[in-house]
């Protein structure tokens, strides 16, 4: 007998409230009622199975033998086969009776299944909570390239730059969140943000901006600044500057090893990388 993928179940009495009940508390359970009888049921069950193994993470398919499991079909008010019922959190959501096109029902899934900026979201969480803060920011950038509007990524996107101590892109990110959704997370990070641009201002950073502001051509300041602003998270503003320096002199100091340091310390996938790396390599080439 061909062996079914894990969340691939037959289903009977025993193990109906586990896999049904239980299990559509974490993912979508397609319940499949069919008969050895029916022929329809034969030719949509290879389509379902394709369909399950495809969504393994989110999908699991519960394969209902109407000869066998009567009580089962009733208490669905199955009337006639074959019968596709999807239950999530306990409760039928959706369904249909009789053989549709794998593309109509792969549709029908898609309406109740994560999209994929979701599953980037909670992968970008789960990494958050592991203290994996440069994967947790590629991963909701790429969610929030998705679904440029959401609140809930932006919200982990600004935890991660501040943790990434880039408190002026939080606080450009933060003041992008409509009012509507300005609740007690929102509340939180703003009075984060706040705190980290306070401790942002430090007494080097002071004095070596005084002196700039009195010499604007002192390339060892603005270095030396750059420097400041990097440890402090500033990373944009670090960058101008370096890049500054080597628009005068491509030569000078280390700034072009510490433009490259910084720039190899940003996250994969951040656009403040791509943007410098190209504005630097215009200069080399």
């Amino acid at each position: 007998m061909e062996q079914q993928a894990n969340n691939i179940v037959d289903i009977d009495l025993e193990n109906f409230q586990s896999v049904i009940l239980e299990g559509s508390q974490h993912k979508l359970v397609m319940v499949d009622f069919w008969a050895d009888w029916c022929e329809p049921c034969k030719n949509l069950m290879p389509v379902l199975e394709k369909l399950a193994a495809e969504r393994a993470n989110d999908v699991i398919l519960a394969k209902v033998n109407c000869d066998e499991q009567q009580q089962i079909a009733m208490q669905f008010g199955v009337r006639s086969l074959p019968t596709v019922i999807l239950v999530k959190e306990g409760q039928p959501v959706d369904g249909f009776a009789g053989v549709q096109s794998e593309t109509e029902i792969r549709a029908l899934l898609e309406k109740h299944l994560p999209s994929p900026a979701d599953a980037l979201l909670e992968q970008s969480r789960h990494a958050l909570s592991q203290s994996e803060v440069d994967q947790a920011f590629t991963l909701a950038t790429q969610a929030l390239e998705l679904e440029p509007q959401r609140s809930d990524i932006k919200f982990v996107l600004i935890e991660c730059y501040i943790q990434l101590k880039r408190i002026n892109e939080a606080r450009a990110l933060l003041e992008s969140i409509g009012l509507v959704d300005q609740d007690a997370t929102y509340q939180s990070l703003k009075g984060r943000i706040e705190l980290a641009e306070e401790a942002a201002e430090t007494p080097e950073i002071k004095a070596l901006q005084k002196a700039l502001s009195e010499n604007p051509d002192d390339l060892d300041v603005k270095v030396k600044l750059a420097v400041q602003l990097q440890q402090a998270g500033r990373a944009e503003e670090a960058l101008q500057l370096l890049l500054e320096v080597l628009r005068q002199d491509l030569n000078f100091g280390e700034a072009r090893k510490l433009m490259l340091d910084s720039l190899n310390a940003l996250p994969e996938g951040d656009a403040l990388a791509s943007q410098y790396r190209r504005k630097l390599y215009s200069l080399l080439y």
